[in-house]
C-alpha cells in the first residue's frame, strides 16, 4: 500500500550541526508542542545511545500519556537526518506500522532551508482515511515547530 506522505519547509538562522545538536538534545524535545488533536512532548530519554548516532533510540512521552520511540536512521547533519518511529503506544498502533521523518538542509546564503517529510506506513486501507487526517494536522504542528525554532534564538 502506498505510504501517506508531506513535507514542511522553513528556513533557519542555525547551521545544520546547530539543528542535529537540538535533536540529540533531548531537553528541547518538548519545545514540540503538537497540535490538537496531535500530543505535543512531555519527555524524550535515550532508550539506547550508540558512538555513531546511528542506532540511537529514543523513548518519547507525549502530553496526552501515549508513547513512541523515534530512532536515528541516517546522519549527515550537513545534508540529512533520518528518524524511524514506531512503538506507538496508544490507538496509533492500531492505524500505522511506522512513520519515517526526513530533515533534509540545503544552505541559502546565511540561512538554511530545512525540509521536513513525513511518511507514513499505514497498517490497511481501512485506517487509511484516519491516518490521512492525523498527518494533515501533523504537518499543521510541524509548520508551526519550523517557524517556532525560526524565531528561538
Amino acid at each position: 500500500m502506498k505510504p501517506i506522505t508531506f513535507a514542511c519547509q522553513g528556513t533557519l538562522s542555525l547551521t545544520p550541526d546547530e539543528i542535529a545538536e537540538q535533536i540529540l538534545d533531548l531537553a528541547k524535545w518538548p519545545d514540540f508542542r503538537g497540535y490538537v488533536p496531535i500530543p505535543g512532548i512531555k519527555s524524550a530519554e535515550f532508550e539506547v545511545k550508540t558512538p555513531n548516532i546511528i542506532g540511537i533510540r529514543i523513548r518519547v512521552a507525549n502530553l496526552d500519556g501515549s508513547s513512541h520511540v523515534e530512532e536515528i536512521v541516517e546522519w549527515q547533519p550537513d545534508r540529512r537526518l533520518q528518524l524511524c518511529i514506531d512503538g506507538f503506544s496508544s490507538s496509533l498502533s492500531r492505524l500505522a506500522t511506522r512513520f519515517v521523518e526526513t530533515w533534509e538542509c540545503q544552505r541559502q546564503g546565511i540561512e538554511i532551508k530545512i525540509t521536513r517529510s513525513v511518511e507514513f506506513n499505514t497498517k490497511s486501507l481501512l485506517v487509511w482515511p484516519e491516518l490521512w487526517l492525523i498527518s494533515f494536522i501533523l504537518k499543521l504542528a510541524i509548520a508551526r515547530h519550523l517557524k517556532e525554532m525560526r524565531n528561538k534564538p
